[in-house]
């Protein structure tokens, strides 16, 4: 004898919609209920923050123009150093935290990551995040590893390149100030020179000219050390493009925890409705 299952399906709907209607008021206490908790877990749970700094990684060049690849420009080191216990224990110090606070709660994706022919000349993008209970500790943790990481990337060959720079423009100025020095005092001697023999004038025409040639180079070469080491430091040393800010990662809200407290409460009401519902049934019979 074949069971036809599309009647046992209708006699069941049918059952499960006199139960609800007849034992309606515990869906309705499961709704009311389970609104109270979810309104109440709401106010017992915490906040969380996430702090994200995004950083550049930069790209070296050789002196000839060609890119440079080390451990600066790779964005798994970044991940090695924010991970380290050494990092986050100086970073914890700097937020006024405990280094235990860092741990497993410190994450580094790669932004914008671009595959193909252009990957070998994109900049890395890195993303640095640090998720706490407190704001304020949370943002400085994570802007005090982004600076942990600008540091020990740019430490070796940028650096260098950097600080000599800097230590030839340092040079080049004093020379130019020492030359600026000498065409004044040549300038001086030429106003005084004018009724002089014209075989001095003649010198002194000639140191100035020489002077002024030489001021000439020098500017010259300070402003295009002035343009490498704006290089060096804009584009080829790392830096943080956006200091971490900390805002609101998985807070409870309310009217979430309500809705969903209310909605399981529903289901478990109804669902006590039929099975009372059938109980009843079965006594009566």
């Amino acid at each position: 004898m074949a069971v036809d299952l599309d009647a046992e399906r209708e006699v069941d709907l049918a059952r499960w919609r006199r139960a609800l209607v007849a034992l309606w008021w515990l869906p309705l206490a499961g709704l009311v209920l389970g609104a109270i908790v979810g309104v109440v877990a709401s106010f017992r749970g915490g906040n969380t923050y996430r702090a994200t700094a995004l950083i550049s990684l930069g790209q070296p060049t050789s002196p000839g123009g060609a890119l440079v690849n080390g451990f600066g420009t790779n964005p798994r080191a970044v991940q090695q150093i924010v991970t380290s216990a050494a990092a986050q224990e100086q970073a914890a110090n700097r937020a006024d935290m405990r280094p235990s606070a860092l741990r497993g709660h410190v994450a580094v994706g790669q932004v914008g990551v671009v595959t193909g022919a252009g990957a070998a000349r994109s900049t890395p993008l890195i993303s640095l995040s640090v998720t706490g209970t407190r704001p304020a500790t949370t943002a400085a943790a994570a802007n005090a590893l982004s600076k942990l990481v600008v540091r020990q990337t740019t430490a070796a060959y940028v650096g260098v390149k950097i600080r000599t720079f800097q230590t030839t423009l340092a040079q080049v100025t004093d020379q130019i100030a020492s030359v600026n020095k000498r065409l004044a005092i040549i300038t001086r001697a030429e106003a005084a020179a004018k009724n002089v023999d014209p075989f001095q004038q003649l010198v002194i025409i000639g140191q100035e000219d020489n002077a002024e040639t030489r001021l000439g180079n020098l500017i010259a070469q300070q402003e295009t050390l002035q343009q490498q080491l704006a290089f060096a430091q804009q584009v080829e040393s790392a830096k943080v493009v956006e200091p971490a800010r900390s805002v609101k990662a998985s807070a409870h809200s309310r009217n979430s925890s309500l809705i969903v407290g209310a909605l399981i409460g529903l289901i478990l009401g109804a669902v006590a409705a039929i099975a009372g519902y059938g109980r009843v049934s079965w006594l009566n019979a």
